[in-house]
């Protein structure tokens, strides 16, 4: 008789096929979304004027978000499909702490920035920018509030948002592996009470966090469902026309909203009046630190199209995007140096003010110089790599996605 007293192992069924090939539309898309937050946080330059910020309601950012809960999704799902997984635990809660100790990196980087503009150019105003002046006001505050993340200096706002939510990451693929539709309807739920009450983590000394983690966490859980979905080969949402023609039709609305002054302004008064009806803030509203509906449903828009139109797929795959996607395989060290440049560029710019030829040269420099920086970190050798024998077996994408 077989031996029935230990009790069998808990698996989660998977689908039959998995892809077998890194879809290149992930680190082309991520590529992208870091070159436009890079010229985005440089205010004053001709070249965010055709940023996707210009266009609809979103803007790279939430992107960017919503593609870590994407890699997330593929990269660690499988290790929550065990009943004890404490190694896919211990594999996030690393990324995580990563992420911390280079958002240090980004803030004193920043501060060595600008106390070098300070003593060596004669430029000090990057000193009281950005919040950087509090560390003369209440040094005490700024050495307690900065490695607690209860203070961020301006732009260095988004590595501390994805520091929380990798940290609640294992909670949501435990869940979301099981039960995806109950994690989705508890992350819209939280969402909403987040956007309508306006809930946030508090800052110290004051105020709180730019953005909210209780809201933006439903970006990640979006991303995080529609990776496991893509690890077992099927689509979230399926591709439908009809739907197709709904998320077209809402991404040429919020293009005309934000192009055409007089369609815009008249649909800023019908957000208002039904607000003044009692339809929620949130959903009338074009709230960033709170990801309001129209910024969230244009979002959703654009990446459904994105994943439907095949066209996207063999743009992502050409020469041309190779660039973007050594970015996007590359995105927290390119993210890092970009974020520290732009400070300095930032700094210069206090003293020449909108210059178009020297604002290019300095931005397609910092832009050049994170492209040599990730073709470096491309074939920089890891401590496996060293420890390997000559015959490697090849990364697999969900090893590289974690990266």
């Amino acid at each position: 008789m077989p031996d029935t007293s230990a009790p069998a192992p808990v698996s989660i069924p998977v689908a039959r096929q998995l892809p077998k090939t890194r879809d290149p539309r992930l680190d082309v898309l991520r590529g992208i979304a870091l070159v436009m937050i890079y010229i985005n946080h440089v205010p004053g330059n001709f070249w965010e004027n055709w940023t996707s910020r210009n266009f609809g309601f979103s803007d790279a950012a939430e992107g960017f978000v919503l593609m870590a809960g994407i890699s997330a999704g593929l990269a660690y799902s499988a290790g929550f499909r065990v009943r004890w997984p404490w190694q896919g635990v211990a594999r996030i809660w690393r990324r995580a702490w990563t992420l911390y100790l280079v958002h240090l990196l980004i803030t004193f980087g920043a501060l060595a920035i600008a106390a070098a503009l300070a003593s060596f150019a004669d430029i000090p105003a990057m000193l009281w920018k950005h919040g950087m002046g509090l560390l003369f006001r209440d040094p005490l505050g700024f050495l307690i509030g900065v490695p607690t993340l209860g203070f961020q200096i301006g732009y260095a706002n988004i590595l501390p948002l994805y520091f929380v939510l990798l940290m609640a990451a294992p909670l949501v693929l435990w869940a979301a592996v099981r039960r995806p539709l109950w994690a989705l309807a508890a992350s819209g739920l939280l969402w909403m009470a987040a956007a309508h009450f306006r809930l946030t983590l508090p800052n110290y000394p004051t105020g709180g966090w730019q953005f909210s983690p209780p809201a933006w966490q439903l970006l990640f859980v979006l991303g995080i469902v529609s990776g496991i979905a893509a690890k077992e080969g099927r689509r979230l949402v399926p591709a439908r026309r009809w739907l197709m023609a709904l998320a077209v039709g809402f991404l040429v609305l919020s293009l005309a909203w934000m192009n055409l002054p007089g369609f815009g302004k008249t649909g800023n008064h019908l957000l208002w009046m039904a607000n003044q009806h009692g339809a929620p803030g949130f959903m009338t509203g074009f709230s960033k630190p709170y990801l309001s509906l129209p910024r969230l449903l244009h979002l959703l828009a654009l990446f459904y199209v994105l994943a439907s139109w095949g066209m996207v797929r063999r743009a992502c795959a050409s020469r041309l995007a190779a660039p973007f996607a050594l970015l996007g395989r590359q995105a927290l060290p390119v993210f890092a140096l970009g974020s520290i440049t732009i400070y300095l560029i930032q700094g210069i710019k206090t003293e020449t003010g909108e210059n178009f030829v020297l604002d290019t040269m300095m931005l397609g420099a910092g832009l050049a110089l994170q492209l040599a920086f990730a073709a470096a970190r491309h074939h920089w050798p890891t401590d496996r790599d060293r420890a390997a024998p000559a015959t490697v077996a090849p990364t697999t994408p969900e090893k590289a996605l974690a990266a």
